[in-house]
Parts: C-alpha cells; structure tokens; sequence
C-alpha cells in the first residue's frame, strides 16, 4: 500500500469518524441539558377533596403513565409564563393551555386570562387564578387549572419570561401577525407581518393597557409568540442549533417531559403537528370587593371542556 493510498484512506476515516464523533457528543450534551430542567412531577393518589377531574376518556382519576409515546396518544401542556421576583414568590404571568392530538396532527391552544376569578385548590379561597402560583407553586397552579377546566394537565413547562427572549434570539427571532399597531417599552409594532427579536418580543407579550381588549389582547398576542416558537423550534435542522437552545433555557426552564419524550417529540411529532388552532375563553370583567376579576361563567367552562373533549377524541 503507497503512502498516498494510506493518506487516502486516512483522511476517508477522519470524515467518517469526527461527524459521527460530534454528533455523539451533541448528543449527550443535550441529554445532560435535558436532565438538567427536568423535574419530575408523579400524579397525587388521590386529588384534594371535592375536586374532580377526568382524562379525555372520560373517566376518573387520571393514570400517572407517559402520553408521549409512538403510539400517537392525545396530551395536554401547560405553559407557566412565570415573572418571579427578589421580593416574592412571583405569579404565573402566562397560563397557556395546550391540546395536542399527534395523529391528526393538530394542536389546541388557548390562555387561561390570569384574572380569571376560581377555586384556588389546596388553599380553600376563590382567587385569581395567577395568583394560584404565588400559594403553591407549580403543583397549586396545575391541580387548580385541572379542577377549572376539569381536564388532567399531563405536561408542565415552566418558564421565566425572560428566558423567552434567549430563545427567540437563538432562533433568529419569531414573524408574528400583530392585528393593531402600538408603541411600547421603547419599540413600535406596526400592523400586519412584524418580525421580533427577544426582547421586542417581551414587550409585544406584555403590553395590554394600551389595547381595548385589555388582558385578552396581551393573550392574543403571547399566543402568537407560543406559535412562532412552535414553528421554528420545530423546524430546526441542524444539531448545533439545537443544543444551542438548550443551553439558553439552563436555569429559566422546568418541566416534567423527559428526555425519551423529547427525543419523540423531535422524531415523531415535529412533521406531523402543523395544525394549530386557537381559542378564547369568553368571559367579562367585574369588581367584588374592590378587586378586579374575569368572570367565566358556569355554561362557558362547559363548553370549553366540551370543546377539549371533542379535540382530543375526534379521531376515534
């Protein structure tokens, strides 16, 4: 053999070695990521008293069992925008819902208005639901939306509303349809197609003063940022910019999906959830007790459920 032909062949193992090497590494990196913001959360035997929910099956008391499998099974998320604070224990600042049925390729989206007037589960008081967070964290903010949209919540994503911006930076930023024109927080957002970056982005999530709509309008809005995100998260090619966003949500990230699911979600999921439909929990604005709350009648919570329900089960 000539030292060329060595040479050659050399160089031929080199390539076919240091790809397979790096993508090894990118590998465990991510599962280390992974690992990192996980935090596992096992279903309560037994909810807390008069509180009662079922899965999309109907039946009572929700298995602890992973959805996110290959078989395709319908699962709920819910996205804890969290603004913590030096001072405080911070509120869920975002509550968004998620459906997501895999084998029709569809997602079901919505915000639950922070304001909205309920039973804070665990506490025994009727309060904002935001403020469910500030009591008992992540486990009082779930078990409380379960008993609100009598739905189990199988996944949780908590997340640092400044961790957004990180994201969306990694991305390149996120085209959103922003449906009025406003000046907030040093920037302007005109009508129509607007691109963002990070922290235009969390200003366009948190303005709602300014908007007629109030708390619906920011709603509107943080929901077309989540679908943004969806998108190009969903999109990414490349390992490097995966790990990459992995590292931007170290520290500003909890949830209970773990790294198999994840792993799933990216090589089944992410092609086939293109559907993604929004809605609106009706309600109206009143003061009790010189508080302001959202008032979201008994007939409009039926119907919501009624509406995840069909969601989830319409591929039967």
């Amino acid at each position: 053999m000539t030292k060329r032909t060595k040479w050659l062949i050399g160089t031929l193992i080199a390539l076919l070695v240091l790809p397979s090497s790096y993508m090894t590494y990118v590998y465990l990196s991510i599962k280390s990521t992974v690992n990192e913001i996980y935090e596992e959360r096992p279903r309560p035997q037994m909810l807390p008293e008069g509180v009662q929910v079922q899965d999309v099956k109907g039946s009572n008391a929700p298995s602890a069992a992973p959805k996110i499998t290959r078989k395709a099974t319908p699962f709920t998320v819910l996205i804890l925008g969290v603004d913590e604070r030096p001072s405080d224990s911070g509120r869920s600042d975002a509550m968004i819902f998620m459906a997501v049925d895999p084998d029709k390729g569809s997602v079901l989206i919505f915000n639950i208005p922070r304001d909205t007037r309920t039973d804070i589960v665990g506490r025994g008081t009727v309060d904002k639901i935001n403020h469910a967070y500030a009591f008992g964290g992540v486990d009082m903010s779930i078990q409380t939306v379960e008993h609100f949209l009598k739905v189990p919540v199988d996944y949780y994503i908590k997340v640092d509303m400044e961790g957004f911006a990180d994201i969306i930076d990694t991305l390149g930023g996120v085209t959103v349809h922003n449906d009025m024109e406003f000046d907030y927080a040093g920037f302007h957002f005109g009508k129509g197609e607007v691109t963002l970056t990070g922290e235009m982005a969390l200003a366009f999530s948190r303005m709602r003063f300014e908007d007629p709509r109030g708390d619906l309008g920011r709603n509107s809005r943080q929901q077309e940022i989540i679908k943004a995100i969806m998108h190009k998260a969903m999109n990414v090619s490349t390992a490097w910019k995966l790990e990459q966003i992995l590292d931007d949500i170290k520290g500003s990230v909890k949830t209970n999906i773990s790294f198999d699911e994840m792993k799933i979600l990216v090589s089944d999921y992410r092609q086939k959830l293109r559907q993604i439909e929004q809605i609106e929990i009706q309600g109206h604005g009143q003061r009790i007790n010189g508080i302001w709350y959202y008032i979201v009648n008994q007939q409009e919570q039926e119907q919501i459920q009624s509406r995840l329900y069909s969601h989830m089960n319409s591929g039967e």
